[in-house]
């Protein structure tokens, strides 16, 4: 009977385990990475031996920060894919980088110093106690000679002096070395943080009835990862095209770092919701005054509201790397029905520390209409623009730019692609080869009281010289006020065929100056209005 208990015991045992999954830990590198301005897309990709039954394949050492919505892996072998699920594992961390292990074995190196001098110090405080307690001794229980003491006295002077020098030298280099130690330790301290972080891991399930090789790829998407345009805008001459530098600023602070990863940069916005917004009836009703409490009971009426939600789809993007060819293509762009992505054909190493990068991606050479506009009332400057027709056919989105012109850096700027005409207007910063002045003709600015009305004349003087050795073109831009009542009169008198709108008030001449000339512009106006108001125009 014991014995039949016991073969029982067996067989079931062996049942549980031929019924048990086999676990595998398996590595994939990551092979690509799709940049988005708000995240990223990384898709490994390996090759594994399965065995015969069903396996639980687990990919670890991932970031934490998946979205396991986004999680899709593909199989490609004669087995199953039976499911996919995806964990963070907080019982392991992430590896540390080599960046910290280098760091690590410099602290342990220096502390190692600071022990051997430590222990140094030690003999030589034996050497020295041991000094001390035989001069006593010698010089109590000895008779010398003035030579023999004198010889004695330098010999202990010497030896004193030797291990005193030698126990300070060493105890500034323990202070170096704890010094140095301090730095590295704060340094980790920055690169410390995301080795706390757990490891994220995507766990699949396979089943295959003879071992087979197959090949996965796992993709997904991270947060904490994204990038952001910024340009060079050069101008070497008005007669010249302008050059755009179009440049990607990416970013990544995902806890694991991207090495010699394929890069691609999209425009797309996967996180939006794709489905077309759904527009409810518009309901409208008088209005009711808010509940009124008395004695429990609650006076006015409920409204309800229908929620509504939205799902995120995020598209399977493949993305299909071209080789680099023998001749220099460092990006390819391309151009689909609803986005655009600029694949980098090099590899980059981008590190989990949240430092922007920045790539360059497009360089285009684009004709353009340079054309000078100045604000002489607000400012006595004048701003070189270049009206760029194609801006459209060049991919771009709105960010900060860098200005050159003439070789030399002009300031910051902003090129803003969002806006619905045919010609975008870049800035190209000011030209001080152009001089601006605006001035009040005393002479002619005068306020007098006619019957019950005061009359307020003001007149100015604007110059504009050219001191460039080229025909400019600039548009002058200055103002007279708007009346906002029926009792006061406003009137441009003289405006040196500038032409006014009536409306917003601005006056703008368009001009053309030739090199080394003078252009004067005479803007005069009244204002009329009752004696007993005030009117503040200046």
């Amino acid at each position: 009977m014991k014995n039949l208990f016991l073969i029982f015991v067996f067989i079931l045992t062996g049942c549980l385990i031929l019924s048990a999954d086999t676990e595998k830990e398996i590595k994939a590198g990551i092979k690509h990475v799709t940049v988005y301005p708000d995240r990223a897309q990384l898709n490994h990709e390996t090759t594994v031996e399965i065995p015969a039954g069903k396996t639980l394949l687990r990919l670890g050492q991932l970031s934490p920060y998946i979205d396991a919505q986004s999680i899709q892996v593909k199989g490609y072998g004669n087995f199953l894919i039976l499911s996919v699920n995806h964990r963070n594992n907080y019982l392991q961390n992430l590896e540390e980088s080599p960046e910290v292990k280098n760091i690590r074995n410099q602290i342990d190196v220096l502390q190692m110093k600071v022990e051997d001098e430590r222990a140094a110090i030690s003999v030589l405080k034996e050497k020295e106690a041991f000094l001390v307690a035989n001069r006593g001794i010698l010089v109590k229980e000895t008779t010398f000679t003035i030579e023999q003491m004198k010889s004695v006295m330098d010999l202990y002077t010497n030896n004193m002096e030797q291990v005193t020098t030698t126990i300070l030298r060493k105890n500034r280099l323990i202070r170096d070395y704890e010094k140095q130690i301090t730095t590295l330790q704060k340094q980790i301290a920055d690169m410390i943080g995301r080795l706390q972080l757990p490891s994220g891991e995507i766990e699949v399930a396979v089943s295959s009835d003879k071992p087979v090789s197959g090949r996965f790829t796992f993709s997904y998407v991270v947060s904490n990862a994204g990038w952001f345009p910024s340009y060079d805008i050069r101008v070497d001459d008005i007669t010249k095209p302008v050059a755009l530098f179009y440049k990607a600023n990416l970013f990544q602070n995902s806890g694991v770092d991207w090495k010699d990863v394929k890069l691609s940069f999209s425009n797309a916005t996967p996180w939006v919701s794709g489905n077309v917004p759904v527009l409810y009836p518009w309901f409208i009703d008088f209005y009711n005054p808010p509940a009124i409490m008395i004695r429990g009971t609650t006076l006015g009426a409920k409204r309800s509201e229908a929620p509504m939600q939205a799902e995120m789809a995020l598209m399977d993007n493949k993305m299909e790397v071209r080789e680099a060819e023998a001749v220099l293509v460092d990006v390819e762009k391309k151009v689909g029905e609803t986005t655009i992505t600029f694949d980098i054909t090099l590899p980059y190493t981008i590190p989990s520390d949240g430092k922007v990068q920045t790539i360059e991606i497009q360089r285009t050479t684009t004709p353009a209409e340079y054309k000078y506009f100045t604000v002489p009332k607000l400012s006595p400057l004048a701003y070189l623009t270049g009206n760029i027709t194609d801006w459209a056919k060049q991919s771009l989105i709105s960010g900060e730019a860098t200005l050159y012109f003439e070789n030399t850096f002009a300031g910051k700027s902003f090129l803003n692609v969002n806006q619905l005409t045919d010609t975008l207007t870049v800035s190209l910063g000011t030209d001080n080869s152009i001089l601006i002045k605006r001035e009040k003709r005393q002479d002619f600015t005068s306020k007098r009281m006619l019957g019950a009305n005061k009359t307020e004349t003001y007149s100015f003087l604007l110059i504009v010289r050219n001191n460039k050795d080229n025909l400019v073109r600039i548009t002058v831009k200055d103002q007279i006020p708007v009346s906002s009542n029926s009792g006061i009169n406003v009137e441009a008198i003289e405006l040196s065929g500038g032409r006014h709108n009536s409306q917003t008030g601005e006056v703008k001449w368009d001009l053309e100056i030739k090199p080394q000339e003078t252009r004067q512009l005479i803007l005069t106006y009244s204002v009329r209005y009752p004696k007993e108001k005030t009117i503040i125009l200046e």
